[in-house]
């Protein structure tokens, strides 16, 4: 009965709680005009949090107190700051920033840098610090 209970506990929560995404990457698209930073949030569940994120010119050195962040790169390309160390990033480039560890990055093509963001655990906006 406990081993029953326990299925449908967890069955139910990872309804509520996840989000599906079966598709086109390529087909997700900005909702409207945006000035630098465009983030689209395609699925959040209490493991993780995914995003699409396109940028025009920068996003500010910053970290995350309780987020490992994996980056992947699909388009556009970048100088992005991990650390002490600056990496040339383009498509296909995967970036893995453990927690509190300081990133950012400068586009440096013409076009948006677009990427896949997956934070886990969930993302909540609580955990960005700016260096200053």
């Amino acid at each position: 009965m406990k081993i029953t209970l326990f299925i449908l506990f967890n069955l139910f929560f990872s309804l509520i709680y996840t989000q599906e995404f079966v598709g086109e990457f390529n087909k997700v698209r900005p909702d409207s005009a945006f000035e630098n930073i465009h983030v689209h949030q395609i699925s959040s569940n209490v493991n993780s949090t995914t995003f699409a994120i396109w940028v025009k010119r920068k996003v500010k050195i910053h970290k995350h107190e309780n987020h490992v962040e994996n980056i992947y790169i699909t388009q556009g390309e970048g100088r992005f700051h991990l650390g002490a160390t600056t990496y040339h990033v383009e498509p296909g480039d995967l970036i893995i920033v453990p927690k509190n560890t300081w990133h950012g990055i400068e586009v440096t093509s013409t076009i948006p840098l677009r990427v896949i963001s997956i934070q886990s655990p969930e993302f909540v906006g609580k955990d960005r610090v700016l260096k200053n």
